[in-house]
């Protein structure tokens, strides 16, 4: 069976988590988990699917918005759509969660963390999100401490062409555009969409402290997937991803230097590459897959604050940050026996990134320049035995030219007890962050020691049960991560030193200091309660400690729940509505600053007004509720969004 999962990767598919009850009774094929397609129900760790059609019910602007609904997962948008955008996941620290688009990272190697810009990724011919929970560097290498976020676009088809079209509008200004195709011609599958939104949004500073200017978004994406065979054993693979946006933003500026409107606009874009060879030997026994890899970054602020002449305002330049990778992988996977219940993968691979980067606030008046090369290599081994039990281990070895050898592992198991329907799950892992570029080269880069990586190692144990005839799948799952020599920067005021007099002119500079803690339960509950009627619900309890002080980590709410009800009458209509919980939590690292909970419900709504046209709509807050995401920051109140989308 998973042989014939290896060869046909290209077409698996990811069904609805409560489409049917025939649906809920198939297995859900996974890949991230182990970089392999493997039923969900052989994965030990936590995994959840987000997919296409559940992206395109709710009427997903914005990934993020899609990713928030997931167990474990906490998202910040300082605004409206387009302002900046963190995540952690189960409490890992922004940067610490890798996000891939097709397995190609697109992480900003200029960024502070190097982590992606969330802001400007956007729903663009997704076929599925995999967002993997927990501790991943034994597989994926640096950044995956809280988990990994697959983005996997469409390819491929039932018929050479097919084509898709969204135009909305709406509240703020809105105007929202998409055109997607894909398809299957002789040897080649393919895929490629655009996208291009504007809005003119809200105040990313909130409007209830008197800020009225509206701080608006532009973008522009484009994502492309082709793969041709060549042979039956060989294959091509080309991918590529770009994305650009431009947004106005908030600041602090003089006298009060207090989070209010100002005329300070910022430029991003990204562009990735990808080419991959993938062949099979020894009858299709042993799977090879060569990549080379590409990424260029790129970011621009624009408005010097009111601290320098021309007063009180200007559009010049004040910041800007490029950045580079190029990486090479191979993957090797070898399936033991015809049945393929055992499997060995391997890799290695190898990453420069570069950067290039400088302020008008540097004391230095030439740019900043760093790179760093990190290579790796990894083995995992995977046996199922009985037809029950099935047992993942694996381990890494990681070297930096900056920070030397790490090493990673993870070891999981599920075992499905008899015909039960349930599946009892456990998983152990490691993870590590290598520091960023910005850490390591920047005016505040520690003057006297070397910088270590962050690492964390984290365990889970959890069950998975179908009910009612597989009509209904609950899921519970205890979670526990550490992490430590977290790197924070260490300011020097009122400090006597050595370093503090090397970095008297930055005020301070990176340091291992940090150690945290997070433990939780996520639960989530998918229900086809009748033909028509299905719910998909989660709820996350969760305590993080600063180990050091004792207080709970900023902006990580100690509750948070989701749910979505969807009501299909008939084949030409669906009704729904969710609703989206976040609990009470402090805004800043000492606890001083609360933030209160809040609730949000949204409705959406499609029609199928003839074989390839579809009306839809929404309304996103309903209830108009106002609640600031972070301190000072505003968010959007009731908006209303309707549009068509075609079908050919």
């Amino acid at each position: 069976m998973r042989k014939v999962l290896l060869s046909s990767v290209a077409l698996i598919p990811i069904l609805p988590a409560a489409a049917s009850a025939d649906d809920l009774a198939r297995e859900t094929v996974v890949i991230t988990a182990t970089r392999t397609p493997q039923p969900v129900d052989l994965i030990g760790a936590s995994i959840t699917v987000i997919t296409g059609k559940d992206i395109e019910t709710q009427q997903f602007v914005t990934l993020s918005d899609a990713i928030a609904q997931t167990p474990g997962t906490t998202i910040i948008r300082e605004g409206g759509v387009g302002q900046v955008t963190t995540d952690s996941m189960r409490g890992a620290e922004t940067g610490q969660t890798l996000v891939l688009i097709d397995g190609v990272r697109i992480e900003d190697p200029s960024a502070t963390d190097e982590g992606a810009i969330l802001q400007d990724l956007l729903v663009n011919a997704v076929d599925r999100v995999e967002v993997l929970r927990g501790p991943q560097s034994t597989l994926y290498g640096s950044d995956a401490i809280g988990g990994v976020v697959n983005v996997l676009t469409k390819r491929g088809g039932d018929t050479p062409f097919a084509l898709t079209g969204t135009a909305e509008g709406g509240s703020f200004d809105t105007a929202h555009l998409n055109v997607a195709a894909n398809g299957t011609w002789n040897d080649l599958d393919y895929g490629a969409a655009a996208n291009f939104l504007v809005t003119n949004s809200v105040s990313a500073a909130d409007a209830r402290n008197g800020n009225t200017e509206a701080d608006g978004y532009h973008h522009f994406g484009a994502t492309a997937n082709v793969r041709w065979h060549a042979t039956d054993t060989v294959s091509i693979d080309l991918r590529g991803y770009y994305t650009r946006g431009r947004d106005s933003f908030d600041g602090f500026p003089p006298p009060t230097f207090t989070l209010q409107d100002d005329h300070e606009f910022g430029d991003d874009s990204l562009l990735t590459g990808y080419a991959g060879l993938n062949f099979s030997l020894f009858d299709n026994h042993f799977s090879n897959r060569v990549a080379f890899l590409g990424l260029t970054s790129e970011r621009r602020f624009f408005g010097n604050f009111g601290f320098l002449p021309p007063f009180p305002f200007d559009t010049s330049e004040n910041f800007f940050g490029k950045g580079g990778a190029t990486r090479f992988e191979y993957q090797g996977i070898y399936d033991v026996g015809d049945e393929g219940s055992t499997q060995f993968t391997f890799g290695a691979e190898s990453q420069l990134t570069t950067m290039a980067t400088h302020s008008v606030f540097d004391f230095s008046p030439t740019p900043t320049h760093g790179k760093s090369l990190i290579q790796g290599y990894y083995a995992q081994g995977q046996t199922t035995l009985f037809d029950q039990l099935t047992l993942i281990g694996g381990v890494r070895i990681d070297h930096d030219e900056e920070f030397g050898d790490h090493t990673s592992w993870k070891m999981n198991a599920a075992w499905q007890p008899f015909d039960w329907g349930t599946v009892i799950r456990g998983n152990y892992a490691t993870g590590f962050k290598a520091p960023s570029l910005f850490e390591l080269f920047s005016e505040f880069s520690n003057p006297v020691t070397s910088l270590k990586p962050e690492t964390a190692h984290g365990w889970e144990i959890g069950a998975n049960q179908n009910l009612f005839d597989d009509h209904v799948r609950a899921s519970v799952t205890y979670f526990d991560r550490r992490t430590s020599n977290l790197i924070d920067f260490f300011d020097c005021f009122g400090i006597v030193s050595p370093a503090c007099t090397a970095r008297a002119f930055a005020g301070g500079y990176y340091v291992n200091v940090g150690r945290t803690e997070a433990t939780g339960t996520e639960l989530s509950l998918t229900a086809q309660i009748l033909d028509t009627l299905s719910l998909q619900a989660n709820w996350t309890n969760m305590a993080t400690r600063d180990l050091a002080s004792g207080l709970p980590l900023a902006r990580r709410p100690d509750n948070a729940a989701n749910a979505v009800l969807t009501w299909t009458p008939d084949a030409d209509v669906t009704l729904g509505g969710s609703v989206d919980y976040v609990g009470s939590r402090f805004n800043d690292a000492f606890a001083s600053v609360p933030l209160s909970d809040y609730v949000l419900f949204n409705l959406f709504g499609s029609y199928r007004l003839c074989d390839q046209f579809d009306a839809f709509a929404r309304v996103d807050n309903l209830l108009d509720r106002h609640y600031e995401p972070a301190s000072g920051f505003g968010a959007p109140g009731r908006a209303f969004y309707a549009g068509l989308r075609a079908h050919i």
